[in-house]
């Protein structure tokens, strides 16, 4: 089932913790090297867990890793390791929290290199599934497939991230996703 069509059969409860995501962030192209850092550290947490439970959870991560500042994170020592693992507000995964660190310095480096995390996207689109897992595996720290794939859907890199016929659908298009702004290379 899609995500458009769970939210349809979600108690109100669920609808207000998965709705604003839903309606306003999943699916949308992100122009800000923060917010896409953000949403990469997000879909790390989530990966065995509910996206339900990373929703509840992202002022408390906002919070935790100083709203996602690429340069600040990429500066964490033990220190901030040990204050992150000892801070219920996040997921206290200790390979996690070392991605998420690790994942800010490469970023810093594809800034310095192409000018910008999203200009590095740009310059590598568009590419399959299995070639963005491939040169993300090669680029992060722990990013699967099906990290790899929620953080290309949920950015506008990869179509699908909602049906045709939810209302939507329309809005992404309007903000011009990756996916539907350029022909495949090849």
């Amino acid at each position: 089932m899609t995500y458009c069509r769970a939210i349809t059969h979600m108690s109100d409860e669920k609808k207000a913790i998965h709705k604003p995501y839903h309606d306003m962030a999943y699916g949308f192209p992100i122009h800000d090297d923060n917010e896409l850092f953000c949403r990469l550290i997000l879909e790390i947490n989530q990966a065995g867990l509910s996206w339900e439970t990373i929703l509840k959870k992202q002022d408390s991560f906002r919070k935790a890793y100083h709203n996602f500042n690429v340069k600040k994170v990429a500066a964490y020592k033990a220190a901030d390791r040990k204050r992150l693992m000892a801070d219920p507000g996040v997921i206290r995964n200790r390979l996690k929290i070392n991605a998420a660190i690790e994942n800010a310095k490469a970023i810093l480096l594809l800034q310095k290199e192409f000018g910008s995390f999203e200009k590095w996207l740009a310059h590598h689109h568009p590419l399959s599934k299995e070639e963005w897992v491939k040169l993300f595996k090669k680029t992060f720290k722990f990013t699967g497939g099906e990290i790899v794939n929620e953080f290309l859907l949920s950015t506008g890199y990869l179509p699908g991230a909602h049906d045709k016929n939810c209302p939507v659908f329309k809005k992404v298009l309007k903000a011009k996703p990756k996916w539907n702004s350029q022909s495949k290379k090849k």
